[in-house]
């Protein structure tokens, strides 16, 4: 299930990144007394009442000006506010009610989102302040007094995101659709490949980098199932982000990475791999996703018999981590392969989600054992005890040993391996906890 997304919205230098760090528990964002120093969108994960959210701390929103930063920090905020399943509208109770703040409530009620009127810097006060009624005139319910930086009114806000939080049962209510995000660099063609997917002209298509700076989530459905395609900005190399809007898409792929089953990776079959597909991939292999590698523009590579082997293993080569994703050869243009995609997701989400029982995991593991010995180590050998999985998406397994710094990396990507063999395990990551007898294993 996917976590609901908290942005905190409102004026440069009303206390919003002092607030973000306080609900994430570290210091993410600069805290500074200049207007306008988080132009950079920084997110991060916490939890409130046993509920895993995510949190937006946001440029803050200016008057209209000639400032091109100025605008792009609006910009930031409009798209912030169309991810956000709860939208913080964070103001300042010394200041009183600016224009801005007017502004800002009027861009907010156009959303249709829950919004949570917050007025910050509320230090000297006792009870309700009476300079908290003037917020009531921006017509957006309820403010409530915080002190940020003295953490007092804090739970209270945190109460209030709670209570508008989507109902979990309701994000779940369709399990047998497939979210899945086409994710790679810029001008790859993941448009390309959403709109041949879809049939239609859903998403823009342009040759400049960067078109879709937005995340788009289209429903379709045909004989191999349901699905949610998910098509993101493209990810560039950081050194190469210099608008800020751009940096907001990194983060905004990254979240589409969370929601998603599986993770379709795009790769330029003119370019190969190149250091930046290895990072977007690495994302979506450290979220446990399931991942299929599509080779987009295959149609416009000279081929010969050996092309296609060849090209794997370079791929492969430049991807070691993630070796058990399966590789299709497509052209978005032509549509060429694009049919074989949907057995592939199918195939993938169901390996992500699969479990195996105790009785036959043990059975695999002491095979193993049998095969190769456990290391040694200055005369102390490792013992396996017994495995059992711990959770799925994607499959963790716990091992019980009796030394954990004897369970070297190389036989823990052994045991992996042997796992794999028996299970199969395609297209998704495979992750081993390694625990001593006595420990206890955290569902």
């Amino acid at each position: 299930m996917s976590k609901p997304v908290v942005a905190i919205v409102g004026r440069p230098n009303v206390g919003k990144s002092t607030f973000f760090n306080y609900i994430v528990g570290q210091r993410i964002s600069i805290v500074e007394d200049t207007p306008g120093v988080t132009r950079d969108r920084v997110y991060a994960e916490s939890n409130w009442r046993g509920r895993d959210f995510t949190v937006i701390d946001t440029a803050g929103i200016e008057e209209m000006t000639g400032d091109t930063i100025v605008d792009q920090m609006r910009e930031q905020v409009d798209i912030a506010i169309s991810v956000a399943d709860v939208i913080i509208f964070l103001t300042d109770i010394k200041q009183g009610v600016t224009a801005v703040d007017q502004e800002i409530s009027i861009m907010l009620k156009k959303s249709k989102k829950p919004i949570i009127l917050v007025c910050n810097k509320a230090d000297n006060f006792g009870g309700d302040p009476v300079e908290l009624y003037e917020f009531y005139n921006l017509g957006i319910g309820t403010p409530i007094a915080l002190s940020a930086a003295n953490a007092i009114g804090v739970g209270d806000v945190l109460d209030a995101i709670y209570e508008k939080f989507p109902d979990e049962k309701e994000e779940d209510n369709d399990s047998e659709v497939i979210k899945v995000a086409v994710i790679g660099k810029p001008n790859v063609g993941k448009s390309s490949l959403i709109n041949r997917i879809l049939g239609e002209n859903r998403v823009i298509v342009s040759d400049v980098a960067g078109t879709t700076r937005d995340a788009i989530d289209s429903e379709y459905e045909n004989e191999f199932g349901k699905y949610i395609f998910i098509d993101t900005a493209g990810i560039r190399r950081k050194s190469k982000v210099k608008e800020n809007i751009e940096k907001y898409s990194v983060m905004r792929s990254n979240l589409a990475i969370d929601r998603a089953d599986v993770c379709i990776m795009m790769i330029d079959a003119t370019e190969g791999v190149s250091e930046q597909d290895s990072k977007v991939i690495g994302e979506a292999h450290e979220a446990g996703k399931g991942i299929i590698i599509a080779v987009n523009k295959w149609d416009e590579v000279s081929k010969d018999t050996h092309t296609i082997e060849k090209f794997k293993k370079d791929v492969y080569n430049e991807l070691p981590f993630a070796t058990y994703a399966p590789i299709v050869f497509i052209s978005a243009k032509t549509g060429q392969r694009v049919h074989k995609l949907f057995e592939m997701i199918n195939n993938v989400a169901n390996q992500n989600a699969l479990r195996v029982s105790t009785a036959v995991l043990n059975q695999v593991i002491n095979e193993a054992i049998a095969v190769v010995q456990p290391p040694s180590d200055k005369g102390k050998r490792l013992k396996i005890f017994y495995g059992t999985q711990a959770s799925t998406k994607p499959p963790t397994f716990v091992i019980f040993v009796n030394r954990k710094e004897l369970f070297h990396f190389s036989y823990e990507r052994y045991l992996v391996n042997c796992i794999r063999n028996n299970f199969g395990l395609e297209g998704t990551p495979v992750r081993i906890i390694v625990r001593e007898k006595n420990e206890k294993v955290e569902e």
